[in-house]
């Protein structure tokens, strides 16, 4: 065999060699595409808050940090059924909804996975996180009274407990009892007070019911401006937003239990999902919206609460002032939903 044959056969197998390692290097293994995918800068959002009530906090987050948000704006039902469906293959790093016995229900489907973060401990209070530290609330919620002033004292009002009076015959306004914000209250009132005596106040709303149940909260202020109804339970951003339309609004907002255990309150809030393809990011845009630098715009933007309790309230919200709110663990509105949901059923609450 020829010198110059040796050499070229020498030659070949190097070239061979050499664009065999470049394929190698332009085609990664998993670890090294899921490593790639991490460190990509993105981060993806299932969410059922509206997305101009969330997309504003998004940008300003990729704006001081320079992660992009990619996000999915649907009903909670469906994304978590959505979650559910997509398994080991979702996109979404983090899951966002409102109400703690949403949160709860993804929880109980295996939907989060547990994150250790000392920022998010500090910024959110125990009683509105997951005890497993697999959701987090992100802004309160508080659901109290609403009422006309020239056809309430304000000295009547109390508890909601007491809405169940005879008092109240005929001049009570509710939403449906199909919204989970009812659910959670309810929930709330069979802790503190058990069952049979939270079946008699629930059933004493009904019995006080000037008109059957509205459809939302919004439905429901507006029948006390117009006489429907005196008195109704709301959550406190709806007045917000018709007082923003109108200064002068004739429906005031009334902070319920203060003597005893407190207003209702709930949140929203968020999780990583158990199978995140980028959880570190998940849990950086979590502990972002958590921040004292993100918690004034998220509250205020759906005129809630500030979770995180170095961060006080601003705009209308301020003016209604202070408040004690019920301490109990948001957990309980999850665990005790299904329980509520028979009683006010039974009750005849629809």
């Amino acid at each position: 065999m020829s010198i110059k044959y040796q050499i070229s056969k020498w030659i070949v197998w190097i070239g061979l060699t050499a664009t065999t390692i470049m394929l190698s290097a332009c085609q990664p293994n998993e670890d090294q595409q899921n490593m790639s995918e991490a460190l990509a800068g993105k981060v993806v959002v299932y969410t059922s808050r509206q997305p101009h009530l969330i997309e504003p906090l998004f940008k300003r987050f990729t704006e001081e940090t320079g992660v992009m948000v990619e996000f999915t704006s649907a009903n909670e039902a469906a994304l978590i059924e959505r979650l559910v469906a997509e398994g080991e293959q979702t996109p979404a790093d983090v899951f966002i909804t409102v109400d703690a016995g949403n949160l709860w229900f993804a929880a109980e489907r295996g939907l989060f996975q547990a994150i250790e973060s000392e920022s998010l401990t500090n910024d959110v209070p125990t009683a509105l996180r997951d005890a497993n530290n697999e959701w987090f609330g992100l802004s309160i919620r508080a659901r109290t009274m609403v009422y006309h002033p020239d056809r309430v004292d304000v000295s009547q009002l109390s508890t909601y407990e007491n809405l169940a009076s005879p008092e109240w015959q005929g001049r009570l306004c509710l939403r449906t009892s199909r919204k989970v914000y009812n659910q959670s209250l309810v929930a709330m009132l069979i802790e503190h007070h058990g069952e049979e005596r939270a079946q008699e106040i629930v059933e004493g709303w009904v019995s006080n019911l000037a008109t059957d149940p509205f459809s939302s909260d919004t439905q429901l202020i507006k029948a006390v401006e117009a006489g429907q109804c005196d008195v109704g339970v709301v959550n406190t951003y709806y007045l917000g937003r018709l007082i923003n339309e109108t200064p002068n609004y004739p429906v005031a907002l009334f902070w319920a239990n203060q003597e005893s255990t407190g207003v209702h309150v709930n949140v929203s809030g968020g999780g990583v999902t158990r199978y995140a393809p980028r959880p570190e990011m998940g849990q950086r845009l979590l502990e972002w919206l958590a921040s004292e630098g993100a918690q004034a715009e998220f509250a205020l933007r759906n005129l809630e609460f500030p979770v995180n309790p170095r961060v006080e309230s601003s705009g209308i919200v301020a003016t209604w002032g202070p408040f004690e709110a019920d301490n109990t663990p948001l957990v309980v509105a999850g665990q005790r939903q299904a329980q509520a949901v028979q009683l006010m059923d039974r009750a005849g609450y629809r």
